[in-house]
Order: C-alpha cells, then structure tokens, then sequence
C-alpha cells in the first residue's frame, strides 16, 4: 500500500512538473492497478550465454524497483552501450513507463533496460507496477500541445497497447513507435 501512494505521488510530481494539475495523471490513468513481481536469479555457469530478461521499455506508467543491494543486475541502455545501475540501500529505481512518455508528450521517456544473470551469485528484484485502467484512453493533454506542437502519440487505450506489447518480442522496436502520429 506505502508503494502504491508513493507511485500516486510521483505522477502528481511529474504532472505538476509538466505544468499539468496534480491529479491530471492519475485523472487520465483512471483505477490503476498495481501488480507486484518477485524474481529470482540463480547463479548461472555461463552467463554470456543468457539474460535475465531482454532489453525492453516497461509497457505500464510507473515502475518501482527494489534491487538486490549485492549485485548489478539492471542495466540501461545509454548512448548505445548497457551501463550498469548500482544499487544502493533503502532506495528505489522508478522507471517511467510507456504510458507516463506517450502522456507527457515525450518529455519524460520510458527508458530501456535488462536484467542480467551473474555467475556466482543469485539475486532477487522486487518490482511494483501502476497499470492504468484497461479502458484509459492515453492522449497528451492539450495543454502540453498549446504551444502549436502537435501530439507524438495517437490516443489510444490501455488494454490496446497491452494487447500490441505483448503481441511482439520484447527487444524490438519501442512499442510507442507503433503509436506514433
């Protein structure tokens, strides 16, 4: 319950941020869901030869991660190399997901990331998703596009995208590309 109200506090921070009323997002989201995943990675023999899971943007608004503090087990791609993120104790990483970039109109974006195995060492991840409602219908709010921009993304629902995620390997092109006006 405590990660779920500081997820509804960081969208009304990144709303406010975007000039946006505090509750613009959460408006938009509708009933968010909240889904919780706990994995597990045993040591691995030969971990060039695997992943934890392949590079992909998270298809929900927000993510909370709790990383194993012992191991650099997330990665993030930037300027075209997977750094590691360095965990560091009683902290959090937030990833925005697809629906918070698609939102904002890109301003914020849904960044790239993997999981990767270690071959000595086995570690656990504790991840929180917001999910928006299935019926949401994700659009940038006008007031993001007064200024003659026009909105990156077409308006679409929650459950179409989900549905598009999923219907593709996780590593190809961003998902949102196929939402692209």
């Amino acid at each position: 319950m405590e990660v779920r109200q500081l997820g509804f506090r960081l969208q009304e921070l990144i709303a406010e941020s975007l000039g946006l009323e505090k509750d613009c997002l959460k408006n938009v989201l509708g009933e968010q869901g909240q889904h919780l995943a706990v994995n597990y990675y045993p040591p691995c023999p030969e971990p060039e030869l695997t992943y934890g899971l392949p590079g992909h943007t998270d298809p929900n608004a927000l993510t909370i991660l709790l990383q194993d503090i012992k191991v650099e087990g997330l990665q993030v791609l930037k300027d075209g190399k997977w750094l590691a993120v360095k965990p560091h104790p009683n902290a959090f990483v937030i990833n925005i997901g697809d629906q918070l970039q698609a939102l904002s109109n890109g301003k914020f974006k849904s960044i790239w990331h993997r999981a990767v195995v270690n071959a000595d060492i086995p570690r656990m991840s504790v991840a929180s998703f917001l999910c928006p409602d299935d019926n949401a219908t994700i659009s940038a709010p006008t007031t993001l596009t007064n200024d003659g921009s026009s909105a990156l993304y077409r308006s679409f629902t929650y459950a179409e995208y989900y549905k598009k995620f999923w219907s593709r390997n996780l590593d190809q092109e961003h998902c949102l590309e196929l939402f692209k006006n």
